[in-house]
């Protein structure tokens, strides 16, 4: 069974969490690197890779040239976006504070200095590094950074773009089809260059809660879907990849939709989000038609548990999503400072030790 883990931001560790883990592990290192320097998510040294057992490396496309991030101060940052991220005392991730369309108007959306993200300048040479990690004898998942939904909250804030699918459905639709309008362009640039050796594309939008899906299905069919499935249609011309859908939150209602529109594989099966706990029933009604990735839980048992809890976890993982294939183990979500160097290794060691087909329920 596959073990994901530091193979994207959303299987990986918030910086402290590695630096915890680097020093229990007794690994020096070199500087800190990033998958995403404004969440923190930690860009994992190969000997820890080795160390842990993941089946997997990461790999993603260079900085925008005409716009690049830049560093306002130690605390402060802009995107290529235009959004303004600050970290504030004592949380170990950035926070955006100015999204910058948020008093925008549909004309606005028209002017607004787009980053080009379909330059070639950002693929070259990755064919070649994507090869050597197969080579390798591992998986590559490609970071694709594209969102449709999720990139459109995050420009206009989230507050403000779920009011205007219920009260501008016209500038709700204007926003996330400038959204496809970049992302299609740029993953077709992007798999010209490594369509060949990419194993797993990684895209993705948040549309739960712990309780709830973020909107009606009905909403989310009407305005949402069309645009995804148009979106991921066009990876699926250009690539072999298997789709890698990351959603937290209740999603329940929406697999079905998720499946149909060309997604292999869901991630992180929040289980401490409302019928997502239930992992039997995701796999007996959708494992014929999805894959999982996640599924152990970063709620309660990764950060509080003993390590025979985190062991019982995984086995119970397995159990319900492994059977026959489809299931890769990782913990839901980036793994967070508060869970301990000991439950991350009690976690890939289980996954060694129960994760071999065929699965003995």
């Amino acid at each position: 069974m596959p073990l994901f883990i530091g193979t994207s931001g959303v299987t990986t560790l918030l910086g402290p969490a590695y630096e915890r883990l680097k020093t229990h592990l007794g690994v020096r290192g070199g500087p800190p690197r990033w998958l995403s320097r404004p969440l923190q998510y930690a860009w994992l040294d190969e000997e820890v890779f080795q160390k842990l057992g993941s089946d997997a490396r990461p790999m993603v496309a260079g900085p925008v040239p005409a716009s690049p991030a830049r560093e306002v101060s130690p605390t402060e940052l802009v995107d290529a976006w235009g959004c303004v991220w600050k970290q504030r005392e004592g949380v170990p991730y950035y926070e955006i504070v100015e999204p910058p369309l948020q008093n925008a108007t549909r004309e606005d959306i028209a002017c607004y200095p787009w980053p080009d993200l379909a330059n070639p300048a950002r693929f070259h040479g990755l064919a070649a590094r994507c090869k050597a990690i197969q080579d390798a004898g591992h998986a590559v998942v490609f970071l694709s950074g594209l969102t449709l939904f999720e990139q459109a909250y995050i420009m206009r804030g989230i507050e403000n773009y779920l009011a205007d699918m219920l009260a501008d459905e016209d500038f709700f639709t204007a926003l996330i089809a400038r959204m496809k309008a970049l992302a299609i362009p740029t993953v077709r640039a992007l798999l010209k260059e490594v369509g060949a050796y990419v194993d797993v594309l990684v895209t993705g939008d948040d549309l739960g809660t712990q309780e709830s899906t973020l909107m009606a299905p009905a909403d989310y069919r009407r305005l949402i879907k069309p645009h995804q499935a148009e979106y991921l249609a066009e990876i699926r011309m250009h690539t072999k990849a298997k789709i890698f859908f990351h959603s937290d939150g209740d999603i329940l209602p929406l697999l079905g939709d998720l499946a149909e529109i060309g997604v292999d594989i869901i991630n992180p099966v929040q289980v401490n989000a409302g019928k997502m706990a239930d992992t039997a029933r995701l796999k007996r009604e959708f494992g014929k038609r999805l894959s999982f990735c996640g599924a152990i839980d970063t709620g309660w048992v990764l950060p509080r548990g003993t390590t025979e809890d985190v062991r019982a976890e995984v086995r119970r993982r397995i159990r319900d999503l492994a059977p026959g294939g489809g299931y890769i183990a990782s913990a839901v979500h980036c793994i967070q400072p508060d869970v301990p160097p000991e439950n991350m290794l009690a976690m890939c060691d289980a996954v060694r030790e129960f994760g071999r087909y065929p699965i003995n329920p």
